[in-house]
């Protein structure tokens, strides 16, 4: 019979907790071992030589029975016990009474059943230490005493010196075990008070461990040193749409293909202990092409040993994106600046020379006039007027005038574009339109004409051998970039913005199904004069994003050679007042 969490002294337990149930069916299977060895020691004292009586070994067997009854008996209860004290204190005396009842029907003075005072002794001491050991001894010692005096009266033991002498030596050992059985029961109820004290703090320890890594909004995995993923936070697999349990056991580049050569070099390979940081490209299992931020680190042991790697990662797409459309702005705004000096500087000679050129040929004779030269000069005025109109037109996009923004439906206002357009519509080109969200933006209604004529034209040349270009108005909900939402994990899984609702936009959405742009080149639609047509300037996507980037929008573009473009325009969304008036555009 054993238990680490006893009484102290004459301290009760009042309400049965898990551990204290468990000390008492402890005491009970400590009981039922007990009565099984007693049988087992009776079943023997009956053997050939028939020593014992025919009353004795009734009684002998019937105090074993009465053992397995109560035992019994008593498991049916200990499910619905409150107190332990009252329930083992029954339990002990009720013990000290079978053995009691097991010394005299096997012969009292010479029994051998007396040892089981002892072990009744220890599991006292176990169960309520100091008092329950002395508490045990002395009540084995009376017991064991009116045995030996009815034995001795019955005539059936020696002396009264000899019995007293049995006795006393009998009393001391139980008192001895007793007293040394509360020390060590004293001592394991410490030990246990301290282990229990040092669990409760390693559980706390490993569930704060376990709640920070979850609810850091970054992709944490280690690997062991072969490069097997070890632990996948759910964060991770949110980024990667890999489940954890997919993930734990497999190489770390099965899952991140390159990951682990730009990141997660050995130690000998690298030029110190810092992390290593890339950038990747990345799809995941829903077939989205990502940007990835890596941070790979040595994972070491606790003997400073390199066991493995830790490696962070994010979702840095739109942070890749901002950054280009900074570069692109950057770019426009040192070339604009330039340009539009330069441009000032071009229109008054070149404005002289068409005048000059006119003036020629107005004061030509009719008998001096050559068609060759009346041809020429013709040609001189055009393309001075034509490099005038395209100098006034890099003049607005270097230089636009301030935008005047009014509340305007959006829908109502592509839809009036729309009708405009139609009329230069060819027939090998479709139109379908979807208008039916309506949404309402702070713009220029002029500037946005400007900016669907050009998307639309573009969109018309892209498709040479005719297509179907879409238009198409939705209110959307966006995210802001990672880098400057703070956000955090929710109870089952999912994930709550600090910042509130995200962002509400006004997307215009302008698609074609024509040849598409080049990989090669998407990055440098957006710069003054670049363009993959024959007869273009270059200046009509670079405007379209000069006036988005004015109003604060977004413009993005996907797009896939052979299979047509996505254009969309984001514009923030503002409430509609009940009461007033919101205008489609002038």
């Amino acid at each position: 019979m054993t238990g680490g969490g006893g009484l102290r002294d004459s301290e009760v337990v009042a309400e049965l907790g898990q551990p204290a149930r468990r000390r008492a069916e402890q005491l009970l299977l400590g009981r039922f071992v007990l009565t099984g060895v007693s049988f087992g020691i009776a079943a023997g004292l009956q053997g050939p030589s028939g020593e014992m009586s025919e009353e004795a070994l009734t009684g002998l067997f019937w105090t074993v029975a009465l053992a397995f009854g109560a035992t019994a008996i008593s498991a049916t209860l200990v499910r619905r016990l409150r107190s332990l004290s009252r329930f083992a204190t029954i339990q002990i005396a009720l013990d000290v009474g079978i053995v009691t009842a097991l010394v005299h029907f096997s012969g009292g003075y010479g029994s051998l059943f007396a040892f089981l005072y002892v072990l009744v002794t220890v599991y006292g001491a176990l169960l309520f230490e100091r008092w329950g050991a002395f508490g045990a001894a002395t009540l084995s010692a009376c017991c064991y005493g009116a045995v030996l005096v009815v034995g001795w009266k019955q005539g059936g033991a020696p002396s009264g010196e000899t019995l007293a002498a049995t006795w006393g030596v009998h009393v001391g050992a139980l008192f001895l075990v007793g007293a040394l059985a509360s020390m060590l029961s004293r001592e394991l109820h410490r030990t246990g008070e301290a282990l229990g004290r040092r669990t409760d703090d390693l559980i706390r320890l490993r569930n704060l461990h376990e709640r920070t890594v979850e609810s850091i909004m970054s992709g944490l995995a280690t690997t062991d040193r072969r490069g097997c993923v070890t632990y996948f936070n759910p964060e991770a697999e949110q980024i990667t749409g890999i489940a954890a349990t997919e993930a734990l056991g497999h190489h770390v580049d099965e899952l991140i293909p390159g990951v682990a050569e730009l990141a997660m070099a050995p130690r000998e390979e690298r030029a110190s202990d810092a992390p290593q940081r890339a950038r990747m490209r990345f799809t995941n299992r829903a077939g989205d092409e990502i940007h990835l931020g890596l941070a790979g680190s040595i994972l070491w042991d606790e003997d400073g040993a390199e066991a493995g790697h830790v490696l962070i990662f994010q979702d840095v797409t739109e942070v890749v994106e901002m950054e280009g459309q900074l570069r692109r702005s950057e770019r426009l705004a040192a070339v604009g600046e330039l340009a539009a000096k330069m441009a000032h500087e071009i229109r008054n000679p070149l404005a002289a020379i068409s005048g000059s050129v006119q003036v020629l040929r107005t004061g030509m004779k009719d008998d001096e006039v050559d068609p060759e030269r009346e041809r020429l000069m013709g040609i001189a005025v055009r393309e001075a007027h034509r490099l005038g109109d395209l100098i006034q037109d890099f003049l607005h996009f270097a230089r636009p005038r301030p935008p005047c923004t009014q509340s305007v439906v959006v829908s109502d206002l592509v839809g009036d574009v729309v009708k405009l357009f139609e009329s230069s519509l060819p027939d090998s080109v479709r139109l379908r339109l979807d208008l039916s969200q309506d949404g309402v933006a702070e713009v220029d209604p002029d500037q946005l004409k400007q900016v669907l004529w050009n998307l639309f034209v573009n969109g018309v040349q892209a498709m040479p051998e005719g297509g179907e270009l879409r238009v198409s108005v939705a209110a959307v909900s966006r995210e802001l970039p990672q880098a400057r939402a703070g956000s955090r994990r929710n109870a089952d899984g999912g994930v709550t913005r600090h910042g509130g609702a995200a962002p509400r936009w006004v997307e215009i959405v302008v698609s074609d199904t024509g040849v598409g742009i080049p990989f090669e080149v998407q990055d440098q639609i957006f710069e003054p004069f670049f363009t993959t047509k024959k007869q273009g300037s270059g200046l009509g996507l670079s405007t379209v994003h000069r006036i988005i980037e004015s109003h604060g929008g977004m413009l993005q573009v996907q797009s896939e050679p052979g299979r047509g473009t996505v254009f969309r325009v984001s514009m923030p969304e503002v409430a509609q007042a009940a009461s007033g008036k919101v205008e489609a555009g002038r």
